[in-house]
């Protein structure tokens, strides 16, 4: 049991519930956002009569009338791209721009030479191989 509460209690486990009930909340102010500004000014533009999330195409075969709503489907598909920009623009972007900051400064190479007596490659101010032990002229 302690070793349950250990791993709840981790900050990785703590982050990831509050990163997904903020997650969970913001997604679903962008969707009533697009429910209520979005969705009627394209209905506005499309022609429709101005909301059309309940819009939808009636197919008939025989007796049976199956309706697709496509209005519903767009509305996803425009809440979707709205929180793909924000998390974009407002998280992955500027979390890239502080890793490259603190990111460290790659390595110079060091300058290496051929050893005379069994060709390998040692560094350049090496007065043995380290390979061979064969002393180093300068």
């Amino acid at each position: 049991m302690s070793g349950f509460r250990k791993f709840l209690l981790r900050g990785n486990v703590v982050d990831l519930a509050v990163g997904i009930v903020i997650g969970a909340a913001f997604g679903a102010v962008v969707t009533g956002f697009v429910a209520a500004f979005i969705t009627p000014i394209v209905g506005l533009v499309a022609g429709a009569s101005g909301d059309f999330s309940n819009s939808g195409v009636n197919v008939h075969e025989g007796k049976t009338v199956v309706l697709f709503p496509y209005g519903k489907f767009i509305n996803a598909l425009v809440s979707f791209v709205i929180i793909a920009a924000v998390v974009y623009f407002f998280v992955v972007l500027p979390v890239n721009r502080l890793m490259e900051r603190f990111k460290p400064a790659p390595d110079e190479p060091t300058p290496v030479k051929d050893c005379p007596e069994c060709l390998s490659s040692i560094p350049a101010g090496a007065h043995r191989c380290a390979f061979c032990a064969s002393p180093q002229t300068a």
